[in-house]
Order: C-alpha cells, then structure tokens, then sequence
C-alpha cells in the first residue's frame, strides 16, 4: 500500500479506516514527520501506538519500533498486518524465532518492504543486529513503555539505559520518539536525559480517565467481596492484579469453584498457556483474567469494564497504568483496589536485600501508594496531581467519580495547625521528610530526631495533643493542594511552593482538612468478630435449621438411611447460615461437594429458595471456597491411589502424612459426596463379620460419631481407627 503521496488524514482513513485523528495524535506525527525528537506521554487507550505506526506506513525506509516485551511485539504486528496490508509490511526480530525465520525478516527490511521493525533492547544490543541495522534505510526509532529507562518507573528495566548509545551506533541523525502511559515529572526529566532528546517536543495529553470509577476497600474477606462484586455484574469482563504467581492461581481457582469463568495468567506459564488464556480473555470466552502485572501491556480490549487489585501494586504509575485498561472504549470502569498496610510492610521486607539507592526509591514510591489508599482527599485530585496536573474537584470532568469524591468525609478545621505546621518545616530549613516533620510536631523522639538536636526545638512536641496520623494527612492535604512540593531528586525532602510562601506571609482565616481512613482499625475488628463467631457459633435461622431437619429425616425414610447419611448437622448448620438456593451453591456448603448435592441437593435447595422468597431474606449469596491449589492436588493423588489399590499406608507415606491425616483426608472426600472402594484395603485387616456388625450399627445409629459407636461396639472389641476406616467405608456406600 503506496501512503506516501497522501495527506495525513487521508492516510489515516486508507490505513486505519478512521475519519478524524484523536486528541493530540496529528500534532505528535507532524512533529515527527518534520524530523524533531518526540516525547509523547499520553494515558492507556489514548491511541499511542498510531503516532508511530501511521508516520512509519508514509515514510521511506524502516522504522524502528524498541519494545520490552515479546507478547506486546507479537499483538502489535498482528494487529498492523490485519488492517489488510502484506505480512512484510511489519516483522519483529527476538529470541522466539529460528534462524530461518530471521533470515527471511532481514530479507524483507533489506528489500524495503518492512515499514516497522519490533526490537527488544536485548536484541538491539547485538553486535550482528546493529551492523545489519547499519546498513538499511531506517526512518526513525521509536521507544515505547518509555519509563523503563527511569528507576523511578514502575517497570525498571536496566537494559533500557544503553539504547541511545545503541541508536546514536546506528546513525547519529536519526529521530527519536519516546512513549509512555505514565509519567512524572521526575520520570519524564529522567527518560528525556537518558535518551540524550532534552530538546525534543513534549506532548503529554491530560491523565484525567473520567469515566473511571475509583475506589479503595478494606482487605477484609476480600475474595468473598470480589465474588460478589463479578456475580453481580454478570458478563462483563474484568482483571484482577495480585502480586505473586501462588495468589493469582489461588484466587482463579476460588473464582472457578465458585462458577466464575476466571482463568490465571502469570510468567511461570509456558508461552502457549499464557497466549491461549490471554485469547480466550479476548474473545470472551471467560470474563476474567487473574495475573501478575506480566498481563496487559497492549492488551487492546476495549470493553474491560472492572480492573481490580488484589493486593495494592508497587507504585502508583503501575496502579495507573492497569487501572488504565478498563473503560478503553470511553464506557463504564470500575477500578478496585484493597488495601490493608501488612500487605506494604511485606514489600517492604522484599526491599532489604537490594542495593540502598533502590530501597530508597523503593520505599518513597510505596510511600506514596500509601497515601494514595489512606486519603480522604478526591482521589482522581490525588492521582493526578502525582502526575503534575491540576484538577478541579468540584467541577472537572470525572467530579464525584470516586469513593471519597462521592461519599466525603468530615472536614475539620485546621487553621492554626497549619500555621504550625508549617513553621515546623522552616525551621528546619525544608530539609527533611514527611516522617520526620510529623515526628517532631508529636514529640516522638526518634533517632533522627535525636541525631539533629531536633528535640531541643522550641516546637517539639507542640501538637503532641493531635493524633499523628492527622498531621501526616494534613501534610499529605497541602501537598495535594499545592502547598508544598517532595523534592524527589533529593529523598522526597519537603519544601514550599510560590502559593506555600505566601500562606506563610498571609494565612487565610480558615483551612480544612479531612481525616484520612483508618483501615487497620476496621481489619482489627474485623478480625475480633470472625473469631467471636467461630467461638460461639456464626447466627443462623433457627427455624430453617427445623425445617432442614424435617427435610433430612423425611428423605432418610424414604432411602432407608440414617439422617446423618443425607447430610450431617454442620452441613444443615452452614444452609441455615448461607442459603444456598441452587445446586452450585449447594456444592460450595460445607461437607458437600458435587456427588452429595447431585444425589440429595434438590429439594434441599428448592426448599431454601421458597423459604428466601416468602420471607424476604437478603443472602450471604457469595460463599467463597478456599481453593488451596496444593490440597485438591492431594485430593487427586488418593483418589487415584485408591483406584490403584495402593495400601493406605504407602499413600500417606508418599505425600509425608500421618495415616490420621490420611484418615481425615477419606473422611472429608466420603463426606463431600465421593464415592471410594477401599474394600481392598479393609478385607486384608478387618474379618467380614465384624464389617457386617459396624454397617448395621451405623444403619441404626442418629449419629455418624466414632465414640458413640465405641460406647455401644465396646472399646475392647474395636480400636477408634478401625471405626474409622469402617465408617468411610459404610459412607461411601450408603451416602454416595
């Protein structure tokens, strides 16, 4: 396709097929097109990738496209070969080709069919990569994920650092252009220095995602809030963040046994696990993705519509950047993330085995994800002024688009503490940090409080009187608001702004502050009550619990079992507490699994179900099931050993079990519903007329337990695990 006699816009309608360009885009390429550096910094689905795709179809020679991962290279070259243009129009060079594959790629750059070449930094660095690029017609270089050159970047990559010796060894007089979602101002300054373009022309598009929705929860039963949460918005697609490989394979299990469609997605994948998961994200064949921050980087879905965080990230450009793929299409975006400090303090102790220049950077950024969570502030105010920009709470685009814009907190008044405050910091001379700050104001005699002499200030321990937690947020607040400024370069220091000197001169006759979020005291109590409860009892319907129980003894008749064969009284317990009304639901109580609820379930949940909608109950409808992905492992190996006639004993011994344990393991797999022939087992040890006198008892019994049966059996006569054994035995043949 011949684009290079074209107008811009009509380049843009035979290429891409759109009639207008979108926000500053056209600007972007003319700047390019006229051979000036670019620096384009501009939000997730703000069309980044056009800048260089389009500007590359139109010229002569090759354009260089730097990007740090091979997925990313892979979508970005299927997307530009889909629009209908020959395969050669675009090609990447990894490690994921064979050397055929290379040849034929360096062929079609060296025959100018190739309008874009995808590179890795790591391949770029290659002694036989740069001589080959030596000797084509390259365009322009562009790198995109621009921040991870910058160690202030969410996303680090140290092999970033030497690509402009790279391009400046290809060609001196190439033009670069530099594209990120997320940007400092540190992070900016930074990636303009390293790339040597600190003349190039800056773009950078508002960061403001109005139809973004955010919100900060307290981590208490979080997988049981995101269950309902999904249930509640059944078919929409979503992502969830966590933070480690084992968390995310945790909560897509739960997700899945509880009838989400949810699928994992991590680095320890191999490559064809990650890719068909990721296409089946894509064309909606599951509605969630649970990863690690490895997915979604050029991830081009549109209509992600809730992006959640498991566990708050590592900075806040990476919080922005994933919060960034929902809502692409301008539609609803709901953006979750749950909080609770412990989870910081342990990225924290990650930190400690790294260089101090990192663990510095590290801990200012967690810093400030911290009081991003913590803040009674409007948190799109927050974000946005992380990023350098303005935002006018009460009237800008997205005003009440978030959980402390729409619900505030009170406000008190401030006047005179930040008077003090502030004084405080000139007295110090503006050279130390927040922590410091507040420390002194609280009189808190810290080691570096002592190593100044700051304890012999004539404030210290002045606002002793006010929790130090308000005095951080009203640090944070006047930050926020412009007050004062964290000089990054030198440890996140506090100084004053113009507008911070001038409150100093001429203070205002009033000045609120909010209090920030106390989620610890929430989580701590949170946690009283869940102990209180498994003490005495969780609260259930005493007169469901009757019902169920005339339910059970009805169908026992029926079958000719003892009531505790349908289902045991804990498993009556849970109903009365959860109200399954389906079998699915019904499979997630306890003691129930999937054989139980399809051999009794039925009128047990068609009885709840009427109970539920004659007295207007509101149900604990999502009922979370630990998935420990280990113990279903387990599960599988006995049930499979057992199949094999494998003694019991060598069982337990494979998988590093007590036999009790192993006894348990039957007991609860029996229970659940599945069925096990351990007959192989039990014939070798137990003579078959004491097996025909333990079946009968159990047949009588009102209860399945062990010491009732040893009172009446006689504890001479048999030993607590032969009843054991014997009982899973009669379980698993009358119950299932």
């Amino acid at each position: 396709m011949d684009t290079s006699q074209l107008t811009l816009e009509g380049a843009l309608k035979e290429v891409f097929g759109f009639d207008t360009f979108k926000g500053m885009q056209k600007e972007v390429i003319e700047s390019l097109t006229s051979g000036n550096d670019t620096f384009v910094i501009m939000p997730t689905g703000g069309g980044k990738s056009l800048c260089y795709q389009l500007p590359a179809m139109m010229q002569d020679g090759t354009a260089i496209i730097i990007s740090p991962l091979i997925a990313l290279m892979k979508n970005q070259v299927d997307s530009i070969r889909s629009f209908g243009t020959q395969d050669s129009i675009a090609h990447f060079l990894n490690s994921s080709l064979n050397k055929t594959e290379i040849t034929q790629v360096k062929e079609d750059v060296t025959a100018g069919n190739t309008k874009m070449l995808y590179l890795a930094p790591e391949s770029l660095n290659k002694a036989e990569n740069l001589e080959f690029l030596k000797s084509v017609n390259i365009s322009f270089v562009a790198v995109d994920e621009a921040h991870c050159i910058s160690e202030w970047g969410h996303d680090f990559r140290p092999e970033y650092r030497r690509i402009k010796e790279m391009i400046k060894g290809i060609d001196q007089n190439i033009p670069v252009m530099a594209l990120t979602a997320t940007a400092t101002p540190k992070v900016q300054s930074d990636i303009q220095k390293n790339l040597g373009m600190t003349d190039a022309k800056v773009f950078k598009a508002s960061f403001n995602r109005p139809n973004l929705f955010y919100e900060v929860r307290s981590k208490i039963e979080a997988a049981k809030q995101v269950i309902k949460y999904i249930k509640g918005n059944q078919g929409k697609s979503g992502i969830i963040y966590c933070l480690s490989r084992k968390k995310v394979e945790e909560i897509a299990s739960t997700l899945q046994v509880n009838g989400i469609k949810a699928l994992p997605y991590h680095a320890g994948f191999d490559a064809n696990t990650r890719s068909r998961n990721q296409d089946m994200f894509l064309m909606e064949d599951v509605d969630v993705i649970v990863a690690t921050i490895a997915f979604g980087m050029g991830i081009d879905k549109p209509d992600v519509r809730f992006v959640i965080h498991y566990d708050m990230p590592k900075s806040l450009e990476g919080y922005y950047q994933e919060t960034g793929r929902a809502g692409r299409d301008g539609g609803e975006g709901r953006c979750i993330a749950f909080y609770d400090y412990k989870d910081i303090e342990k990225l924290e102790k990650f930190m400690n085995g790294k260089p101090v220049a990192e663990q510095e950077v590290g801990r200012q950024l967690l810093e400030e994800v911290v009081s991003y969570a913590e803040t009674a502030l409007s948190r799109r105010k927050f974000l946005l002024n992380y990023f350098g920009e303005t935002f006018d709470e009460v009237n800008g685009d997205g005003a009440k688009m978030d959980d402390n814009a729409s619900n505030p907190k009170e406000e008190i008044e401030f006047i005179n503490e930040m008077k003090l405050l502030f004084e405080v910091i000139l007295t110090i001379k503006e050279r130390f940090k927040s922590k410091h700050i507040v420390d002194i104001l609280s009189g808190k005699n810290s080691s570096e409080v002592s190593t100044y002499r700051h304890n012999n200030l004539e404030r210290f321990g002045a606002g002793k009187e006010i929790d130090p937690k308000l005095w951080m947020a009203a640090l944070r607040q006047a930050l926020v608001q412009g007050y004062l400024r964290k000089d990054i370069e030198n440890y996140g220091l506090v100084k004053f702004t113009d507008k911070g000197r001038e409150f100093v001169a001429n203070p205002p006759e009033s000045f609120y502050v909010y209090k920030d979020h106390d989620y610890s005291s929430e989580i701590d109590r949170s946690a009283e009550v869940a102990s209180s409860s498994k003490s005495q009892g969780a609260a259930m319907d005493e007169t469901l619990l009757r019902m169920l129980k005339d339910l059970r003894r009805e169908i026992a008749k029926q079958k000719n079992v003892p009531p505790f064969v349908v289902f045991q009284d804990p498993s009556l317990h849970d109903m009365a507490n959860q109200f399954p009304i389906t079998l699915e639901e019904l499979k997630n109580i306890q003691g129930v699994g999937q054989g139980k609820a399809m051999k009794f379930g039925k009128p047990f949940a068609d009885l709840i179900a009427k109970y539920v909608e004659e007295n207007d109950i509101e149900r604990p409808q999502d009922m979370v099931v630990k998935s420990v992905v280990n113990k279903s492992g387990r599960k599988v190996y006995i049930i499979q050993g057992i199949d094999r006639k494998i003694p019991l004993d060598d069982i337990a011994s494979a998988k590093g079990m007590k036999f009790d344990e192993l006894l348990q393991e039957l007991e609860h797999i029996v229970d659940s519903g599945t069925r096990l022939n351990i007959d192989y087992y039990i014939n070798d040890i137990v003579d078959e007329d004491r097996q025909d006198e333990v079946h009968d008892y159990f047949m009588e019994a009102e209860t399945p337990k062990i010491e009732e049966a040893l009172e009446e059996l006689g504890e001479d006569e048999y030993s607590p695990e032969e009843l054991r054994i014997l009982r899973i035995k009669f379980m698993s043949e009358v119950a299932n």
